[in-house]
């Protein structure tokens, strides 16, 4: 097919204006646009891989003291004695700090926690009349023994007026292997 138009020189000029126009529009169009739409799309996805990589190490890092801990926390469950049991470790502890005569009950129970099945021994300790030097010698003892015991409750009351005597009612947890 040939045509032969015939055209002036200013058409001519307009009609390769034109062809030049269109074809940067589309050049322009289907190729540099998509390229730059791309470019903020991966760089979009790059940032959020990151933040996400991100999120895993800190999981990881959680993971890991958790899993120390736990682990911490068995070998501890481990060293206690096999007949321990915690009514009789702070019978014994009251024996040993001069309380045991100031004891006015001792209530133990054992519950198991939901989220993770283990079963946890507590004993509620109500004290009477009491030094605060007395008390706070046996809190230290339960607190810093070995045999991962907490003092998960503490009321304290004074007893009189000014004989400087307390009571004190303890919650007394642990756990059980």
């Amino acid at each position: 097919m040939n045509l032969n138009l015939n055209l002036n020189k200013r058409e001519k000029l307009a009609v390769t204006f034109a062809g030049v126009f269109l074809s940067f529009f589309i050049i322009i169009q289907f190729i540099i646009v998509p390229v730059f739409e791309k470019r903020t799309e991966l760089r979009q996805q790059l940032s959020s891989k990151k933040a996400n990589l991100l999120d895993m190490k800190i999981l990881k890092s959680d993971y890991l003291d958790m899993t120390e801990k736990l682990e911490s926390s068995r070998q501890g469950l481990n060293k206690r004695p096999a007949n321990f049991t915690l009514f009789s470790f702070l019978d014994k502890l009251a024996g040993d700090t001069n309380l045991k005569d100031h004891i006015a009950y001792m209530k133990p129970s054992t519950s198991v926690k939901e989220d993770s099945g283990l079963k946890i021994s507590r004993v509620e300790l109500k004290l009477q009349e009491v030094t605060m030097k007395d008390l706070t010698s046996y809190l230290f003892k339960v607190e810093t023994s070995e045999n991962m015991v907490i003092v998960k409750r503490l009321s304290i009351t004074k007893t009189g007026k000014d004989t400087g005597l307390v009571s004190a009612v303890l919650q007394v947890e642990t756990f059980e292997s």
